[in-house]
């Protein structure tokens, strides 16, 4: 890869559901444009901003509306006047996925407030900067997320690219918290990425991917197994989000304690889907009456 053609900032926001910090990606040679601005960090936009070199950010790409993604978009947008370009989550809602009640931290993690100049959706050709990338719609992580393609690296030749945001990031498997996270949703998608021709992957977090096909493979074994393990702990008899979560997850740490809670409930979800399991009341993790049976 040319640094020229691609270039990665990661912003310091590294935490336990960021890794080392967000990925910001600057593709193109004479114009630009940047996949994921970032937290609102003035250091951050500064070294964007740097690192164009007086070259024109024209687009500014978002793979989905979580605020470790998009909460730079504004200061960019106002510092150069980049046409804005995402699923939409007002698209998203409309189709009935998306609620702001699940966060594996605690927290507001969604910005509702982020409305896309341009809304793409899955295949279509976003002519942004001097690049042109084709946006493939994976919903599981986030029902608006978009992973997007680069055909060809430029005019190096070089193999395809995949920005591959959260769905398929480089230091962990993705956070699947209902209801804005689906399991089913997530593991078509990551079907979806092992028939398309990419492979190498530049993540949201974590370090580039040299074989996406291979990672995104091991997710799903990690999501299968993990689906067995709910099921069986449900066969023996526990009959909460939280039991559950104790059996699958044992010994996690307790800032992750959250997350694991919202993942079981995700395999639970999918489980029921499947007719494999039922469940009475609503399906909250925090709510210790939920009962689980075999149907």
């Amino acid at each position: 890869m040319e640094a020229e053609a691609i270039r990665v900032l990661t912003a310091p926001n590294s935490g336990p559901f960021t890794g080392n910090g967000t990925n910001t990606y600057l593709v193109g040679r004479r114009t630009l444009a940047v996949i994921d601005p970032g937290p609102d960090d003035d250091a951050h936009m500064a070294a964007i901003l740097a690192a164009a070199g007086g070259r024109p950010i024209t687009h500014i790409l978002v793979t989905h509306a979580h605020r470790d993604h998009v909460d730079g978009v504004g200061a960019l947008k106002s510092a150069t006047g980049a046409v804005t370009v995402g699923f939409g989550r007002d698209r998203a809602m409309a189709a009935g996925a998306g609620q702001a009640d699940s966060s594996p931290s605690g927290g507001d993690f969604i910005d509702w407030s982020l409305e896309p100049d341009v809304t793409v959706t899955h295949g279509d050709a976003v002519e942004a900067g001097d690049v042109v990338l084709e946006a493939v719609h994976t919903p599981g992580h986030a029902p608006d997320h978009l992973c997007f393609a680069l055909g060809v690296q430029l005019d190096s030749g070089g193999p395809p690219v995949l920005f591959s945001g959260d769905h398929v990031m480089g230091w962990s498997t993705s956070v699947i918290a209902p209801p804005e996270g689906s399991m089913g949703d997530y593991l078509r998608s990551l079907e979806l990425l092992l028939a398309r021709g990419e492979r190498h992957y530049l993540p949201g977090h974590g370090d580039a991917i040299a074989d996406g096909h291979r990672t995104a493979r091991a997710y799903l074994l990690h999501r299968q197994m993990r689906e067995q393990a709910v099921l069986g702990a449900v066969h023996e008899g526990l009959a909460t989000i939280p039991a559950i979560t104790a059996k699958v997850y044992d010994g996690i740490a307790a800032q992750l304690l959250n997350a694991a809670r919202l993942s079981v409930q995700a395999h639970v979800e999918l489980l029921a889907k499947k007719g494999l399991i039922s469940f009475e009341g609503p399906l909250k993790h925090a709510e210790r009456i939920i009962s689980v049976r075999r149907a």
